[in-house]
């Protein structure tokens, strides 16, 4: 048995196997996963109903596993009729979750078209498509790197 929070093997497999500067999107259900993607890039479909699994529960176990370099959300737009609600409550979760697994990253939105751009990049490993019915909870993760093994 593995040690992490992430045992999904498919997921462990691309993640093993992704490199420094390689980019996982966590998509809430709204988020266009068939279209959507990098060239080279693995979707595993994680959207058992309606809410199951969350992006949150998702973020939880690849922090748990993957070291990051930085972390994105999906930017509102501020014309986008839903930039009136200010940030969505999945940011607030997704921060909590960043700061309990110790890491000193900031949530960093990326506006909508910005965001697809960078998603279609060749550097696109994997996709985890949720249920998360939430608006605006798609994070997308660059991975880091290892740190050097003390001695």
């Amino acid at each position: 048995m593995l040690k992490s929070e992430l045992i999904h093997p498919e997921i462990l497999r691309v993640c093993a196997a992704a490199g420094h500067h390689a980019k996982i999107l966590i998509a809430d259900g709204n988020y266009p996963a068939s279209t959507k993607k990098g060239p080279h890039a693995t979707v595993v479909s994680m959207n058992l109903a309606p809410g199951i699994i969350t992006c949150a529960q998702a973020l939880e176990a690849l922090l748990s596993a993957v070291p990051l370099d930085s972390i994105h959300t999906m930017g509102i737009p501020p014309d986008d009729p839903y930039a009136r609600y200010g940030e969505p409550a999945a940011w607030g979760e997704f921060k909590q979750l960043i700061r309990r697994s110790g890491l000193k990253l900031k949530l960093e939105p990326i506006l909508k078209w910005d965001f697809y751009a960078a998603v279609q990049s060749p550097d696109h490993v994997l996709t985890i498509q949720t249920g998360d019915a939430a608006l605006w909870a798609n994070v997308l993760l660059v991975v880091g790197s290892r740190p050097p093994e003390a001695d």
